[in-house]
């Protein structure tokens, strides 16, 4: 875990938002000087805490508006398995998500699609590719939340 100070939490917070803001913009709304403030944003790059920079999309623009979350079981629990499940997965560009859970259901997907008819064509590629148990897909209705905004009251604080 690294350390993180009031500074390091305040740059972390704006990049979450802008990550296009210019250093000086952020060194100004957080009280440091650029230099500093260009420093920390390069050690927390260095550190892993910022993996990447990217672009938020708008899903419905790009005619890929349906949430789908796909709950599945298996009854195979090996290495093999587990490696072509993964690379299966990583394969459909319209997963977005993928988890392995503790519970009844193995792995939890979250796909991002046009319409069901696009969700029925990924479900025959999947089943194709992979021996699953049980699939269960669930449409979400409506988004009421969604970030990719962590919050950072858990991040260590250095006093």
């Amino acid at each position: 875990m690294v350390s993180l100070d009031a500074h390091d939490r305040k740059i972390l917070a704006l990049l979450q938002r802008d990550a296009s803001m210019a250093v000086s913009d952020i060194a100004t709304r957080v009280g440091l000087s650029t230099t500093p403030c260009w420093r920390r944003i390069q050690k927390l790059e260095e550190a892993g805490v910022i993996r990447r920079r990217v672009a938020l999309l708008d899903r419905a623009a790009l005619n890929a508006g349906v949430t789908v979350f796909v709950a599945i079981r298996t009854n195979q629990h090996t290495a093999q398995w587990l490696a072509k499940f993964a690379k299966a997965v990583a394969d459909f560009p319209e997963v977005v998500d993928c988890y392995r859970m503790s519970g009844e259901i193995d792995y939890l997907l979250r796909l991002a699609l046009p319409d069901i008819a696009a969700y029925d064509a990924f479900y025959k590629r999947l089943i194709a590719r992979i021996d699953l148990s049980d699939v269960t897909s669930m449409f979400a209705m409506e988004e009421i939340k969604s970030t990719t905004e962590l919050p950072l009251g858990f991040a260590d604080v250095k006093r």
